[in-house]
């Protein structure tokens, strides 16, 4: 039995496309090669197991992908699965390029200053088109953190840390 903690949640299956039973997936990164890459995927049930199918073909189409599953041949067999959360294990994830990192290795990570002024952690990342952003959160105090390469100065994931060189005022937004 696959224990849910051993899946990571990607995205979301948000309709069919065409009548071949395609399902049309929103990445919750904005990301689209992890997706692309799997062979198999799990998928949410009305009672929060996880189903798992494999992977036929997947391919990006606008601002989406095109995910078609081996055994599911027509709109009827897969209109089941609207509305389903996708996950994935995370051992079938690819490399990626030194320093790189997948947002569910980020989300959690304690952010500090590199004067050391702890600002709580990474709750959310929005993607913005030109550049991510970290919401970090500390109780009631938010900060909107740019993924800059001369802003994030340090990611240190074997101890969840985040090092973070803020420009004048970011802070005092």
């Amino acid at each position: 039995m696959l224990g849910s903690t051993d899946l990571v949640l990607l995205g979301k299956v948000v309709a069919t496309h065409g009548i071949r039973g395609q399902l049309s997936v929103v990445p919750f990164s904005g990301e689209f090669s992890t997706i692309l890459s799997l062979q198999t995927v799990y998928l949410s049930g009305p009672d929060n197991c996880k189903e798992s199918f494999e992977v036929d073909r997947a391919a990006v189409h606008r601002n989406r992908v095109l995910l078609t599953l081996k055994g599911f041949a027509n709109i009827n067999e897969v209109l089941h699965l609207v509305g389903r959360e996708l996950f994935a294990r995370r051992d079938q994830f690819p490399p990626l390029d030194e320093g790189e990192f997948y947002w569910c290795d980020l989300i959690g990570l304690s952010v500090t200053t590199s004067e050391g002024l702890p600002l709580g952690r990474i709750e959310e990342i929005i993607a913005t088109g030109s550049n991510d952003v970290y919401v970090v959160r500390d109780g009631e105090r938010e900060y909107l953190i740019p993924a800059l390469e001369d802003i994030v100065v340090g990611v240190d994931l074997d101890k969840g840390i985040m090092t973070v060189s803020p420009t004048e005022g970011l802070l005092d937004l």
